[in-house]
């Protein structure tokens, strides 16, 4: 107990160190052994990746199937891990309460909840009713765990910064330690974000986003990929099985080179 509570503190000292947290996202612990030779401080899961890994669309695992991930992720390094728990599984505060309950059983140092279920995002005062009760389960016991809160609207088709901003402070009030908009990448905007609140913020590396450094410059203190190493993943692996489908050569093996120079090393 008293190691993942040391573990869960030294995830939250990581967002206030003097750049910004890079935190990977694993989908298994193959993917997390290599991520954690390769020097990454902290892991975080991918629901997307996941669920790709049992092939599945994103949004089709179970609460005890996500829970279970984690808790393999945890048993993979000795790095922190964060889980990515969707919208809690639930609707109901007291039923997101019971995740993020179970994510600290399982070994987790943090887990994020969003506010967007059932096709819609929630309304403002139901979405923070929902973090205040996972801050309350999160930091109500002897395990500590840090709770990310997503702003999810800026990726279902609402990019309206001021609400983006109203959220994201409701639940700094309702005791989220990290905040977290995926979509919103404008350095302006982010700047604008980041002067309204007073918790770590994490931007998700997409397409087209600001350099690490510039998101640093902007005040951004945690950088994740969500589910882009997944899919590189298999895309590496579609384009191996058409090269050796359509043309019957192995250039391939260049790629596996680089796979088969680390995984002596990460799976030792």
């Amino acid at each position: 107990m008293n190691d993942q509570a040391s573990t869960a503190r030294q995830f939250l000292e990581l967002h206030q160190g003097p750049a910004p947290l890079l935190i990977p996202n694993p989908w298994d612990p193959g993917s997390a052994k290599v991520l954690a030779s390769l020097g990454f401080r902290a892991l975080a899961t991918t629901s997307g990746g996941f669920a790709a890994s049992l092939g599945r669309l994103d949004g089709d695992v179970t609460r005890d199937e996500a829970l279970a991930h984690g808790a393999a992720i945890v048993a993979a390094t000795d790095l922190p891990v964060s889980a990515d728990l969707e919208n809690g599984f639930a609707d109901r505060p007291e039923d997101v309460a019971a995740t993020v309950a179970g994510a600290i059983a399982v070994g987790l140092a943090g887990c994020s909840i969003e506010d967007y279920g059932g096709g819609e995002l929630y309304a403002p005062g139901l979405a923070a009713e929902r973090i205040a009760a996972a801050a309350e389960a999160a930091h109500g016991g002897p395990v500590p765990l840090v709770l990310t809160a997503r702003a999810e609207n800026h990726i279902r088709g609402n990019p309206d910064l001021a609400d983006t901003i109203a959220r994201l402070q409701s639940y700094q009030e309702a005791g989220a330690d990290v905040l977290y908009a995926p979509g919103l990448l404008d350095l302006a905007d982010l700047r604008s974000l980041i002067g309204e609140v007073d918790r770590p913020v994490n931007v998700l590396a997409l397409p087209g986003a600001p350099t690490v450094a510039e998101l640093a410059a902007v005040g951004v203190r945690r950088v994740s990929v969500g589910g882009a190493f997944s899919l590189a993943s298999f895309g590496a692996l579609a384009t191996a099985g058409r090269e050796l489908l359509e043309h019957g050569t192995y250039g391939f093996w260049d790629e596996a080179a680089v796979g088969r120079s680390v995984v002596p090393a990460a799976f030792r």
